[in-house]
């Protein structure tokens, strides 16, 4: 090709073709590797890809042999048949260049290819620890890399949370903390909650420069991605939710990457005081999903609702769903809109991942159990991003 062909049109040839063949193409030539390991031209192929709508699932097996994770994985199309998934194939998460010795990884969220894993037992195993550990994973190119992440310390400070996403402009990774301020700290300081942003490109934390909402606020864990946004469930105060839960005036936090500011969005009156509710967010087709879950005679309810156009007060009922088991949690759709969830029988059994399918109501089992809270479901992406960085040296990274 390089003996009848100019560089460029080399590269506009590249530049379309996918992870896989591009890695061995690294070795043809010192040009090419340079091109293809070079931070410009992995966002750029960030950016133009076009692939399957592929799903993938990270859970965690119930029988655990000695000496290893459990952790587990498939990949599969996501399309209106749902054969792929009954042709699945379970991978261990350490084949793909993820550290063994990591046992109590679990998932943050999910941006093109790249997962945010955070070691929550670190973190609430050893109170007076400095620091946490997030791993960003490519599982595509059989990469992990480690980011320390400072503990805030002290009394007056509780309840940290994370949220991950790949800004769609620079294709740079950006992992967001907040962390609630107790009422002690808030009245001595004023300050409501202290928030630092990690980017990859600069590999340091950052106050962000943009104001905060003065209001004070609990946010909770489970955030969701949707282009430039990163969303996570909250509740109006600190007191308010250790006090009265699910009492508590409920409220959507927003988080532009591109400017790093973020937003307080309120819910419509008609749920935001809800007392026997519970909620959380997702996304189906790139709309914030808002799930109202409800007990009725000791089986789970769920409502869900979709964000109309984009307006932050306005949602429609999609469906309502009576599922016939003890627990239930939607993780994420399938691409015909239908609802996949973690349901179990029992506290203490198995959790199961099944489909729900809107038109017939059934509820469809894959046959892939998992402990209970441990599934992770989201869309996924071939990608060559933190190609052009060094594996961490804190990790023993598997290839």
């Amino acid at each position: 090709m390089s003996d009848y062909l100019s560089f460029e049109l080399q590269v506009e040839i590249i530049k379309r073709l996918p992870v896989k063949p591009l890695l061995q193409f690294r070795s043809v030539s010192k040009r090419w590797k340079t091109l293809i390991n070079s931070s410009k031209f992995i966002a750029t192929h960030t950016v133009g890809q076009t692939q399957l709508n592929r799903l993938l699932v990270w859970y965690e097996d119930c029988y655990v042999d000695l000496g290893k994770t459990g952790k587990k994985i498939v990949s599969f199309v996501n399309d209106e048949t749902l054969e792929s998934i009954f042709t699945r194939q379970e991978i261990d998460p350490t084949t793909l260049g993820l550290a063994k010795h990591y046992k109590d990884l679990r998932v943050v969220g999910s941006s093109q290819g790249l997962l945010c894993l955070y070691d929550f037992e670190r973190d609430h195993s050893c109170y007076k620890s400095a620091t946490a550990m997030v791993v960003l994973w490519n599982p595509s190119i059989r990469k992990s890399i480690g980011v320390v992440v400072p503990r805030v310390s002290g009394w007056g400070f509780r309840h940290t949370v994370l949220g991950f996403g790949v800004c769609p402009i620079t294709s740079d990774p950006m992992i967001v903390k907040i962390t609630n301020v107790s009422m002690e700290m808030r009245n001595s300081t004023g300050v409501h909650w202290a928030v630092e942003v990690y980017t990859l490109s600069t590999g340091s934390w950052r106050i962000p420069t943009s104001k905060l909402p003065d209001k004070p606020v609990t946010v909770r864990w489970n955030p969701v991605v949707i282009d430039k946004f990163i969303y996570w469930f909250a509740f109006h105060g600190i007191e308010e939710f250790v006090k009265y839960g699910v009492d508590a005036n409920k409220l959507i936090l927003s988080f532009d990457m591109t400017t790093q500011e973020f937003t307080l969005i309120d819910l419509p009156n008609c749920f935001s005081h809800q007392a026997s509710m519970e909620f959380s967010i997702s996304k189906l087709k790139g709309s914030l999903v808002l799930l109202e879950y409800n007990t009725n005679n000791e089986k789970r309810d769920c409502v869900i609702w979709v964000m109309t156009n984009g307006v932050s007060n306005l949602f429609s009922k999609l469906c309502a769903i009576n599922a016939p088991y003890a627990s239930i949690k939607i993780l994420g759709f399938m691409k015909n809109g239908g609802p996949m969830m973690e349901t179990q029988d029992e506290f203490g059994e198995p959790a199961a991942f099944v489909f729900y399918d809107l038109c017939s109501k059934d509820f469809n089992h894959t046959a892939i159990y998992a402990k209970g809270g441990s599934f992770f479901v989201d869309s996924y992406m071939e990608t060559l991003l933190l190609l052009d960085h060094p594996d961490s040296s804190v990790f023993s990274i598997t290839n």
